[in-house]
């Protein structure tokens, strides 16, 4: 068989000129294809197509724009879930247990960089003297999405890792691998600003189509880079612009901010498009959380795979006092609040078959319901939420599901996939007003003007006690501080209550972690949660239980404040034998 195979090539190398071979390969597009408008505008679609965080690295729960791995099990607002040894590797990371070899690091870089190089593509491209059919301003606009979504990814892995390289479209050649063989040795936020700050230059303020970055998006982001390096009163210029001048504002109720029927609504200033039924296999619906959903077929998903789960502590944190405030203290790093010291009713440690009964009588923030779903409060338009048979192993990973990617009952079919339900078009709001207005108060906190933070504070306080509710049942209650509070208290006191506040207005959103870190805060707070987290629980009706057990001697050291490098990378970095990247400390 093999001998005549050989014979027929030579047959065919004889017979047929050299242009046979030259065949183009099926589905894939050329240069020369796409050195036009539509070519451009499709390789630039590619670019945004990975917001998703799907498309490109291992799988997409490994990069998904929620961050629910890195910036949520990480943070103390959220477990793993499901059952033991159901993707140890998120084990590992909720355990802060980080090896460089650890495929959920080298999902999110491949992942990251994959993002950079589909928007230096855009550039080169749109930059060739074969695009003809385009105009200059038409050229400049797609140079100024691109570089917007060149600086988000490079800011993805820059939270993520700190020293990470910058890959632009002057170094990137996409068929030489060794092009982007650049050492991690510089800090490079200048360059994020750079991109963020052209965007902001050149794009429109209202864009043609939804999910395109406008200026006030390139605005926002530029103001959250500053904020991840205090930064505070150069982020604050373009807050206050931001809010003047981009006609954004609150919506009036929180829970609009998590419903498909309100994606793209008054407060968002850019969101991670999702879509279903769209020709696609469903990987357009949020499929990188698409493990994060209730273990029943009775339930919002309809069955699978109970991932991501709030922790006893965030629950714990939504308590307010007799007039409607959190409880918490004056130290900046939350180790002096009282939220935690008993738990709210919960079933945790009960039996499927035993009876239970919510105490309704505890005050709480309304938006812990639209954030949480417990046994005994209504979940969205499902009814109450029963409890055990919506969780795969309540004993392992607690009694609560998040909601914030829950979709209604009457909306299942045109929100869901038709053949999964846990792919849906309920956006990833990644730049919202009220982010703007928390981002205000922090900078007015540490630039000293502690009455002008409150007030900021107290907007979003405002909304929340005024919006709708989800359970009526509930004794829901919540106010603005009383004025001067901060003034009185003190800026320690005042940079705890904002922080509580941009947790309690973001919970379950994937920031928590990286907000930490920046305020420099991580190993105490965190240290303090594990802690107590990992000890049995008592909740105000007297009933104890073991809560997470697994957490028990687990350390949050200095060196995770950022994640190691992928050691795939590492290696794959080499020049004449030698590594380009350098590892981050300690790992």
């Amino acid at each position: 068989m093999k001998k005549l195979l050989i014979i027929a090539l030579i047959g065919i190398s004889v017979s047929c000129s050299e242009s046979f071979f030259n065949i183009q390969p099926q589905g894939a597009a050329s240069l020369a294809s796409l050195s036009n408008k539509n070519g451009v505008n499709a390789v630039l679609i590619g670019a945004y197509s990975l917001l998703d965080g799907v498309g490109a690295g291992n799988t997409g729960r490994q990069s998904t724009i929620s961050n629910y791995v890195f910036g949520g099990i990480t943070s103390g607002d959220a477990v793993k879930g499901t059952d033991i040894g159901d993707q140890p590797e998120q084990e590992y990371i909720e355990q802060y247990n980080w090896l460089s070899d650890n495929t959920y690091f080298l999902g999110k870089w491949q992942h990251s960089y994959d993002g950079v190089a589909r928007a230096n593509e855009a550039i080169q491209l749109v930059g060739s003297a074969d695009v003809k059919d385009m105009t200059d301003a038409e050229k400049l606009l797609v140079v100024a999405e691109a570089r917007f979504l060149r600086g988000h990814y490079h800011f993805e892995a820059k939270k993520m890792w700190n020293k990470v390289p910058y890959i632009d479209d002057k170094i990137y050649v996409a068929g030489d691998p060794n092009s982007t063989k650049i050492p991690n040795d510089q800090d490079i936020w200048s360059k994020i600003e750079a991109d963020f700050t052209f965007a902001a230059a050149n794009l429109p303020a209202v864009q043609s189509q939804k999910g395109r970055a406008s200026q006030w998006a390139a605005k926002t982001y530029l103001a959250k880079a500053y904020m991840f390096q205090k930064k505070y009163a150069a982020a604050k210029t373009l807050l206050e612009d931001v809010l003047k001048n981009s006609g954004k504002k609150l919506v009036g109720n929180y829970h609009e901010n998590y419903r498909n029927i309100t994606n793209n609504n008054a407060e968002s200033i850019f969101e991670v498009e999702f879509s279903v039924n769209d020709g696609t296999n469903g990987n357009n619906g949020n499929a990188g959380d698409n493990l994060n959903w209730p273990y029943s077929a009775n339930s919002p998903g309809r069955g699978c795979c109970g991932f991501y789960l709030p922790s006893h502590n965030l629950v714990n944190a939504f308590k307010t006092d007799k007039e409607g405030l959190p409880l918490i203290g004056s130290m900046p790093d939350g180790t002096a609040d009282t939220y935690n010291q008993v738990d709210l009713s919960n079933d945790q440690g009960l039996k499927s078959d035993q009876a239970f009964s919510l105490d309704k009588t505890v005050p709480v923030d309304p938006r812990l319901d639209w954030t949480v779903g417990r046994r005994g409060v209504n979940f969205l338009d499902w009814g109450q939420m029963p409890g055990f048979s919506w969780i795969r192993n309540q004993s392992y990973s607690g009694p609560y599901i998040g909601k914030k990617w829950m979709y209604y009952l009457a909306d299942e079919g045109s929100s869901t996939h038709s053949t999964s339900k846990r792919n849906v078009n309920n956006n990833y709001r990644l730049l919202k007003m009220s982010s703007v207005i928390l981002w205000l108060a922090e900078c007015e906190i540490e630039l000293g003007n502690l009455q002008a933070g409150e007030d900021y504070v107290n907007q979003i306080r405002t909304r929340a006690k005024a919006g709708s509710v989800q359970d009526v049942s509930i004794n829901y209650v919540v106010n603005p501080y009383p004025k001067g509070t901060f003034t009185t208290k003190g800026a320690d006191y005042a940079r705890n209550a904002y922080r509580m506040e941009n947790r309690l207005e973001f919970a379950m959103e994937g920031h928590r972690f990286f907000d930490l870190v920046r305020w420099g805060i991580a190993e105490k707070y965190l240290n303090k949660y594990v802690q107590e987290e990992s000890k049995d629980g008592k909740d105000n009706m007297g009933r104890t239980y073991n809560k997470r057990g697994y957490l028990v001697g687990k350390i949050f050291t200095a060196k995770n404040v950022y994640f190691p490098l992928p050691n795939d990378e590492i290696l794959n970095s080499q020049l004449n034998g030698k590594a380009i990247l350098v590892q981050n400390p300690g790992y």
